[in-house]
């Protein structure tokens, strides 16, 4: 174990003492380093908080208060009304929605009408819009997505996400003036999330073949996609001069896609936590900020423990990288034939002999915010005592996917 392993895990110990486990934790000194980091390699541009990867109002507010933040990303309709109607004065929802109830309290509330911007990537979610809105007259804030993926062989091979069907700039122009035509819509910003650079790391341990690949194609996936970005703002900026804003990046490439002159804010949530997919950037190096305690309640012989659930995947393609990682004590792995179980899981290795019944041992979330969908509070470390404990999203009884 390092030193400074060994000293975060004895803090962590001391901090929680007094409370019984399954736990989760914020360790605050380093959610501040890691917030001072995105400020950082942002550059000067604002850094949008994705609030999927935070989950938990008290630390969007402590994020936001900070210099260099600006505005969330919402992940629903639902959840952009309610943080709206909670104080927050500029969400935009990043995935389009066909919540019908939540149009019509948008629609009819000037006041989350001026808070809260939608994404569209197609007219017939406009019109979905219209026939949701009940009577509501507001005009409705509109985001337009451009398809980042990179095509190469002539569109036969896609690297990227699924997202938006607008990729050409003429594409996305024409859906501006569409808007613009329709009574009721103003369009006010454009997105690009560039997954395929943000969200993949480029140093795969053991791997250096496959580094070297995902390195290759990321620089690829850049060099294309700046040039077609900045293309797109200026078809979109023709159709709509005083557009507000463009929003690009992810935690993964917070300074590559700052250096873009047509990008004029950066999204970025998980670079606030570091779960554990970000461990593999070549780009930055965060501090694990969000971890979550397992008490150990049998020792079913030499080399095993046992702790109390932990059956906590990622979304994403299945796989050993969805899940959580035993991390303080180091070396612990899980039994191959279990896995991380429903009810509890073995975790094996020569640090299990150290532990004891009641002991803790803790992990990191594969990904950010969904750690908070298992946990209600959040215990809120600074130094080695617990200085608040806050509710999750799903500890003030929002549940929104």
């Amino acid at each position: 174990m390092t030193a400074a392993a060994g000293g975060d895990r004895a803090r962590y110990d001391r901090a929680t003492a007094h409370l019984d486990a399954p736990l989760a934790v914020v360790d605050l000194d380093a959610f501040d380093a890691n917030a001072d980091d995105l400020v950082r390699r942002a550059a000067g541009k604002p850094v949008r908080v994705a609030s999927k990867s935070v989950r938990c109002r008290a630390l969007l507010e402590r994020v936001l208060a900070r210099p260099g933040f600006a505005g969330i990303m919402a992940y629903t309709l639902a959840e952009s009304v309610w943080l709206a109607r909670s104080g927050f004065e500029d969400v935009l929802l990043a995935y389009p929605s066909a919540d019908r109830a939540g149009f019509a309290e948008l629609a009819g509330d000037p006041k989350l009408a001026a808070a809260v911007t939608v994404m569209v990537d197609d007219p017939a979610q406009l019109e979905l819009i219209d026939r949701s809105r009940g009577g509501g007259t507001q005009e409705i804030r509109v985001c337009l997505e451009l398809d980042t993926a990179l095509h190469l062989l002539g569109g036969l091979v896609r690297i990227g996400a699924r997202r938006s069907p607008l990729r050409e700039p003429a594409q996305l122009a024409a859906l501006a003036r569409a808007v613009a035509a329709r009574p009721g819509f103003r369009v006010v910003g454009l997105m690009g999330y560039e997954g395929h650079v943000a969200g993949v790391g480029d140093a795969l341990a053991g791997r250096p073949l496959r580094s070297r690949a995902v390195r290759l194609m990321q620089a690829a996936a850049r060099r294309e996609l700046s040039a077609r970005r900045a293309e797109a703002v200026r078809a979109v900026r023709a159709v709509v001069p005083d557009l507000e804003f463009v929003n690009g990046g992810g935690t993964g490439s917070v300074q590559q896609t700052a250096a873009e002159d047509a990008v004029t804010e950066i999204a970025a949530g998980s670079g606030l936590y570091v779960p554990r997919l970000f461990d593999n950037y070549t780009s930055f190096r965060g501090r694990p900020a969000a971890l979550f305690a397992l008490p150990v309640v049998r020792r079913p012989g030499v080399g095993v423990v046992t702790v109390l659930g932990g059956g906590y995947p990622a979304s994403g393609a299945a796989g050993r990288d969805r899940l959580p990682e035993p991390y303080l004590p180091p070396g612990l792995r899980y039994d191959p034939q279990e896995g991380a179980g429903e009810v509890q899981t073995p975790l094996l290795g020569a640090p299990a002999d150290d532990l004891l019944i009641g002991d803790r041992v803790w992990f990191r979330h594969a990904k950010a915010g969904e750690l908070c969908e298992r946990f209600d509070a959040l215990h809120l470390v600074e130094g080695d005592r617990v200085t608040a404990v806050v509710p999750t999203y799903r500890g003030e009884g929002r549940t929104f996917l």
